[in-house]
């Protein structure tokens, strides 16, 4: 009877299945049944396809065990969506078989009700987009004389590791990725990914150094979002931000960084000799979809990547999962680690105000930005004597001697062409040459510049096409979070970011400018000269947490409650960062036709990690991603190159930026220091099952909908999320006392550990025991408690210190808020 009622209740749903009414969008669904990386068998005929996940043995997924899995799978989906839907009002545009059960289809909203409530799916959620999270730091981090020596040099550095980037793809004609003038490249076997033609040239984009090319556009050409014309239907990057990334991770060593006929040092990635596999999903206009994005980090698993770098984060949250940790985004993201791929992520660029995270989950590491050593700065030097600081990567005017100052309101052709908006000197053809020629044109800083419509770079070819020694480009108001970067120009320029040096140039020029009765200017009397702004100036208070990198409290969901874990882990180099650049990439307005380009933001920093962890891979192959990612948090530090402690940038006022003691919800364990990454002593391991019982111990998850995301029940959890073995302790809500415990293994040799702990005085803390003592491999467990002393309403932080007789120091952040129930 039962049997009838399923089938009858079928029909009905087949029958509603034929009318299409709302406008069809893309919905990514999750069904029953274990995908390839966790299922142990049950199906008949076909045999189990994961891997004990305490083994360093992988999954081979050429062999007939998993394609047969796996296209059993597809076929499952095939039919599900046949069953439910007439053909033609549908279309699948992934299968997704590796790391989640699931598919990507567009449908409509009614569909997708229909597909939400038939037998055997366990979630729908309406697709949702990503964006971008948008030299000198090797030297910076002592990668040339502290890391690379240990792995065979430069030309060693990452040798054979694959990473792995899930982006807007590369430009693979940049010498950052050449193979000419490097030893030649080898087969990796255990890389199987492929490399797509170039439509054009009937190349394929792979080299050697880039060992597979692929791009992921089904949802966004199926939203009518993608336009070939502009996002090129390849792996091209037609948008600069996948190149750039690349190069930071994984660039060729020893670039010469060339712009405007100057030289500004050269260009290395992290890991020089590591291999670049690029899973194209993002494109220059709307960023991605998860769709796409979720589908390009499936296949990077499958075609055997060791790392993997997302310098990318949604625009929203998903519009039914309510926790940050549970959505086909992290879900997927898990699968990855569990196959042994390390994840490094952007944290966000919505600093400085607090819970602006967009990385959120224990087994990816979140990387926020930090401010290195180097500082671009210059000055304008003005008839009177003052000398108002500002921002210009660009060479000097003639030494000792000054140059009549211009304003493009003054010089235009007749006024009919104001309605062009000429003070920000984006339109040569309506200045006038003759008055611009051979003096410095003094410009605007309009909305235009923050929205993308005008660019330095074309203050600067304007001023060079109407003949002006130089330009200066005043800014009058700006809005809070505005940021203001040097730009490489090829003529004597300057940008004054700071509205009062702006309003004292614009003083002095007024006054020193006679007009007529109508206002016209009647002579140019107004002098001034620009430094020499291409050499940096390298300052001992880096690195400091950059005014944009995103900071914690964590999250859990998206009622921005609390969660019981720190993020972000660890701070890179992500301010000014010079790397490869897409000639044909227009995602920074300044770069445009450029080989280089000097950006910022966390997608910068996360591909720093991303190379270090590559590094860490190469010296310890099987380290689990746990570990490499607690070699890099524990060995991280706090304090910058004065030996003070770190520092993060901060609003005061309106617009001012100042500088305040960094605390973990700004830097996380600290800055990243890769040679103590290589040799951390201990390291906190975690794997699967200890992330699944993080999740089942969290509060306000409900264990169905983990076992649906997860395809895991809730057999197992930690008794409180505190517990889960990070290089971190985070309780959101502590009452009393409470005892966390932590593992440690030591990788090194036999050493003794003296462990301490300091805390802010609202809260007291204790460890136990005292001192151990690890044997080579071994694992030891240790406990931290924490007692309320006083209710602050606010976090307290603190650290505990696990110092080695060998030398080995194990540093791990505490952050705790008290109450009083």
């Amino acid at each position: 009877m039962r049997n009838i009622r399923n089938i009858c209740s079928f029909l009905i749903v087949m029958l509603l299945g034929l009318l299409v009414l709302g406008k069809a969008e893309i919905y990514i669904a999750t069904v029953e049944g274990e995908p390839v990386i966790s299922y142990k068998g049950g199906v008949d005929d076909f045999l189990a396809t994961a891997v004990e996940s305490d083994s360093n043995e992988k999954i081979d997924v050429t062999s007939e065990l998993v394609t047969s899995y796996a296209h059993h799978l597809e076929k499952k989906h095939d039919m599900l969506l046949g069953m439910l839907f007439e053909r033609g009002t549908y279309r699948k545009l992934y299968s997704y078989r590796h790391l989640i059960n699931g598919f990507a289809v567009h449908i409509s909203p009614e569909q997708a009700e229909i597909l939400r409530r038939a037998p055997g799916v366990k979630s729908v959620e309406r697709d949702w987009k990503v964006r971008r999270l948008t030299t000198h730091t090797p030297q910076f981090l002592g990668l040339p004389t502290g890391v690379w020596p240990t792995g065979g040099g430069f030309d060693r550095a990452g040798e054979d590791i694959v990473i792995g980037f899930v982006d807007s793809g590369i430009y693979p004609h940049h010498p950052s990725f050449s193979s000419h003038n490097t030893e030649p490249y080898g087969p990796v076997p255990k890389y199987r990914g492929t490399c797509e033609i170039d439509p054009n040239t009937k190349k394929d984009y792979c080299n050697g150094k880039i060992i597979g090319a692929q791009h992921f556009a089904k949802a966004a050409k199926m939203a009518g979002a993608f336009n070939a014309e502009i996002d090129f239907d390849s792996p091209l990057d037609g948008d600069g931000h996948g190149s750039h990334i690349a190069a930071i991770a994984a660039g060729n060593n020893g670039i010469p960084v060339r712009m405007h006929g100057f030289e500004f040092g050269r260009a290395s990635g992290m890991a020089p000799r590591a291999r670049i596999a690029v899973y194209k999903a993002l494109y220059r206009l709307f960023g991605g979809f998860v769709a796409d994005v979720v589908a390009a980090i499936d296949q990077a698993v499958h075609d055997g990547v060791d790392i993997l770098n997302l310098s990318v984060g949604p625009n929203s949250p998903p519009a039914t999962t309510k926790t940050t940790f549970l959505n086909p985004f992290d879900a997927t993201l898990l699968s990855a680690v569990k196959a042994g791929v390390f994840v490094a992520q952007a944290a966000g660029n919505g600093g400085p105000f607090p819970k602006t995270l967009l990385s959120y989950s224990p087994w990816i590491a979140s990387v926020g930005a930090a401010v290195d050593d180097r500082r671009y700065k210059n000055h304008l030097t003005l008839g009177n004597g003052k000398i108002l600081a500002g921002l210009g990567l660009s060479p000097a005017t003639h030494a000792n001697r000054t140059f009549t100052l211009v304003a493009a309101n003054d010089v235009m052709l007749d006024s009919s062409v104001a309605r062009y908006s000429p003070a920000d000197c984006q339109k040569p053809e309506v200045l006038n040459k003759n008055l611009v020629a051979g003096n410095i044109l003094l410009c605007g800083y309009s909305f235009n510049f923050v929205i993308g419509t005008a660019s330095i770079k074309k203050v600067s070819q304007t001023a060079k096409s109407l003949g002006a020694i130089g330009f200066v480009l005043a800014v009058e108001n700006a809005s809070p979070g505005t940021k203001f970067d040097p730009v490489p120009v090829g003529i004597p320029g300057i940008l004054i970011s700071d509205v009062s040096k702006s309003t004292e140039l614009i003083d002095y020029y007024n006054i020193s400018t006679p007009r007529d009765w109508t206002g016209r200017v009647k002579s140019f009397k107004a002098v001034g000269s620009i430094g020499d702004g291409l050499k940096p100036i390298l300052h001992k208070s880096a690195p400091q947490v950059a005014l944009f990198s995103a900071r914690g409290p964590n999250i859990k969901d998206y009622s921005f409650q609390d969660a019981d874990l720190l993020k972000p882990d660890i701070l890179a180099p992500g301010s000014l960062i010079w790397a490869a650049w897409a000639p044909n990439g227009t995602d920074e307005a300044n770069y445009v036709g450029e080989g280089f380009a000097m950006i910022s933001g966390t997608s910068m920093a996360a591909p720093h990690i991303a190379g270090i962890a590559a590094l860490v891979k190469q010296k310890h192959p099987h380290w689990s991603p746990a570990a490499i990612k607690s070699a890099l948090m524990t060995t991280s530090t706090t304090l910058d190159r004065a030996e003070r402690p770190l520092q993060a940038q901060i609003y005061s006022g309106s617009d001012t930026v100042a500088l305040v003691p960094a605390t973990p919800f700004d830097c996380g364990s600290g800055h990243v220091s890769p040679r103590a990454a290589l040799d951390p002593g201990l390291v906190f391991d975690a794997g699967y099952e200890d992330y699944l019982g993080f999740l089942c111990t969290t509060p306000g998850i409900d264990a169905q909908e983990i076992k649906n995301h997860m395809n895991s029940p809730c057999n197992y959890t930690l008794g409180h999320p505190s517990n889960l073995n990070t290089p971190s302790i985070a309780i959101s809500h502590l009452v009393g006392t409470k005892t966390v415990t932590r593992t440690v293994t030591n990788v090194a040799q036999e050493e003794t550990y003296v462990i301490t702990a300091r805390m802010a005085p609202a809260v007291a803390i204790e460890t136990s025991p005292p001192a151990m003592t690890l044997r080579p491999g071994a694992s030891r467990e240790f406990s931290v408690t924490l007692t309320v002393r006083s209710v602050t309403r606010s976090y307290s932080f603190g650290e505990v210190l696990l110092k080695g007789s060998r030398g080995h120091k194990v540093r791990i952040p505490v952050v705790a808020m008290g109450y009083n129930r």
